[in-house]
């Protein structure tokens, strides 16, 4: 007859872990040696960062005088030496002024900075008096000196980039041909056309701009090239051809068969 199991009590052990005793003479070396490193660190750091006496303004200028370049720099300098000054804040200071593309700063050991200026490299006019460089990008919209040779650009707001792209493509196509491109424009309903040197007016559309300037390249620049002098404008948005105004008033077809144009 098996009988009532005996109650087992079961052993929780606990294991107790006792900490290293503290060495304080070595604590306080060890604390010791790191208020000497960080004094010998804070004493390299204020024999570097001596305040700035030189700054030397690099660039080939035509439009940003240096001495602007250095009296906005200046500005930054109050009360920081050369390790504590903001090359960032720097840099934008000197962006601030116009015609400046792209600016690098750097520190010139022991009490001076270097600034590279690269000015904005102009592509063309937007409007009456904004300019657009190379990127298309609208950087001055007021310039009251402009250049009259750049070709002007116009169009919807915010259309800078896309009638400055079809410009720079047009304009060096033209150029081998031996014709300069004066005037490009984007209308609100989107068609373009561009004017010429030789007071020539080319006619686009807004459908297939891309082929419609190809073809007039093929099939119309020939014409335009001898006889520039006796028209007004090309036609382009006609399917299989073109249409030529003359400057007495006069229309006349070229390469298309009867119909009329497709904007």
């Amino acid at each position: 007859m098996l009988g009532r199991p005996k109650n087992r009590r079961r052993r929780i052990e606990s294991r107790r872990f006792k900490l290293p005793a503290i060495n304080w003479r070595y604590l306080g070396i060890g604390v010791g040696v790191l208020a000497a490193t960080g004094c010998a660190t804070l004493g390299v750091m204020w024999a570097f960062n001596q305040p700035i006496e030189t700054v030397a303004v690099e660039g080939r200028f035509q439009r940003v005088a240096p001495m602007d370049v250095e009296r906005v720099v200046k500005e930054q300098l109050h009360g920081v030496g050369l390790l504590s000054v903001d090359l960032t804040s720097v840099r934008a200071s000197i962006h601030t002024l116009p015609w400046v593309d792209a600016v690098s700063v750097q520190r010139a050991w022991p009490r001076g900075l270097t600034v590279l200026v690269i000015e904005q490299t102009v592509a063309a006019r937007w409007g009456e008096r904004g300019l657009l460089n190379t990127r298309g990008e609208l950087f001055a919209a007021d310039e009251r000196h402009v250049p009259p040779e750049l070709a002007q650009l116009q169009g919807p707001d915010g259309k800078e980039s896309l009638v400055a792209q079809r410009y720079l493509a047009a304009e060096g196509r033209l150029a081998q041909a031996g014709l300069r491109l004066t005037a490009l424009r984007l209308d609100a309903r989107g068609a373009w056309e561009f004017d010429l040197a030789n007071g020539v007016t080319v006619r686009l559309g807004r459908r297939q701009v891309d082929e419609r300037f190809e073809k007039f390249m093929n099939t119309a620049l020939k014409l335009v090239s001898q006889r520039g002098e006796d028209i007004a404008y090309v036609d382009m948005r006609y399917t299989n051809g073109f249409a030529i105004g003359w400057r007495g008033g006069g229309t006349r077809g070229a390469g298309h068969e009867g119909g009329g144009h497709d904007a």
